[in-house]
């Protein structure tokens, strides 16, 4: 449904997007990351048709962006993170309005408001002046005018941005819903949102993508040393110390460290794994109890997409100075 192929895009002397290639297809949730400057709104917006590549393609269900503009255009829902509303016009009037930039007909253009509306919530909203409303209820007009004539493909740039905790609960329900008949390419910057909303990521910095896959295995693929975190009780700061001693020889691991006391004698020690070791989970508890050392916790960390994103985020800046 969404195919960018060695899609490349210079402004002047910068060049925003250096051969970025991948597909969406069919009724997937595709989460687009990157940093301020990755060349990640550049891509969405070649993917729109609002910029041409300078070499490569878009291709929108079928429609080349260059030889048929029009056709993949009416393919596509968009919604930009500064949704283009005209806060005087009313909620009803401006979806009116958006449906004859599409050649609706006058039936066309009133059935599909109604839909829309029912869709997103906004009956109630239906009369009042689009200046008035919440940024919650505006974030929902420019989804419902992304959907009035029912695209197959739907592109969300920050769909959730500037809303408090309920409204992007209610945005996220309702994206989740539009799913369902749809692709979708969804563009942020708040790794929790995309983690929850999407079935893959798509990390680009430097203007290249850096990552693509599952959030699972984006955070696993990225993680370089498995981590451990084990608490347990001293009786002196010298056997702690030679605990940590301890730890840090045993095979595999690659670093061990320790916080000071944390409630009584009790201390948590972090410990990480060479990328090639075994898990150290039966290791660190040996080790305590050939110690007669008291073990409150031990477990692994849960690799985390956040510290992928930046890795990825990180090889890309070096990669382009």
């Amino acid at each position: 449904m969404i195919l960018l192929d060695d899609v490349h895009k210079t402004f002047g002397s910068v060049h925003a997007v250096r051969g970025v290639t991948f597909e969406v297809p069919p009724g997937q949730i595709v989460g687009l990351l990157g940093p301020n400057g990755a060349g990640k709104t550049t891509t969405i917006r070649m993917s729109v048709g609002y910029f041409m590549p300078d070499r490569g393609r878009v291709v929108i269900d079928g429609h080349d962006t260059r030889e048929s503009p029009e056709a993949a255009r009416s393919r596509i829902g968009y919604m930009p993170e500064a949704t283009p509303l005209y806060p005087e016009m009313r909620v009803a009037d401006y979806l009116d309005f958006r449906g004859r930039l599409f050649a609706m007909d006058r039936s066309s253009r009133r059935e599909a408001t109604a839909r829309v509306m029912d869709r997103c919530d906004l009956t109630q909203v239906a009369h009042r002046r689009i200046g008035v409303l919440s940024k919650g209820f505006r974030q929902r007009v420019g989804l419902a005018a992304a959907l009035l004539h029912d695209p197959p493909v739907l592109v969300l740039d920050e769909p959730t941005n500037g809303l408090d905790p309920a409204q992007i609960r209610e945005v996220r329900g309702l994206v989740k819903e539009l799913a369902a008949k749809r692709t979708m390419l969804i563009s942020s910057h708040i790794l929790s949102e995309v983690e929850r909303l999407c079935d893959r990521l798509i990390v680009v910095s430097g203007g290249r993508v850096r990552g693509d896959g599952t959030p699972e295995r984006l955070a696993a693929a990225a993680s370089q040393e498995r981590e451990y975190v084990l608490e347990a009780r001293f009786d002196t700061d010298e056997s702690a110390r030679g605990f940590e001693a301890a730890v840090a020889s045993l095979s595999g691991v690659a670093s061990c460290s320790s916080s000071e006391p944390l409630d009584g004698a009790w201390r948590r020690f972090r410990v990480s794994a060479r990328a090639d070791g075994a898990d150290l989970r039966e290791s660190l508890a040996a080790a305590a109890r050939a110690r007669d050392i008291p073990v409150r916790e031990l477990h692994a960390l849960t690799p985390s997409l956040e510290r992928a994103f930046h890795a990825l985020a990180d090889a890309g800046e070096e990669a382009n100075p």
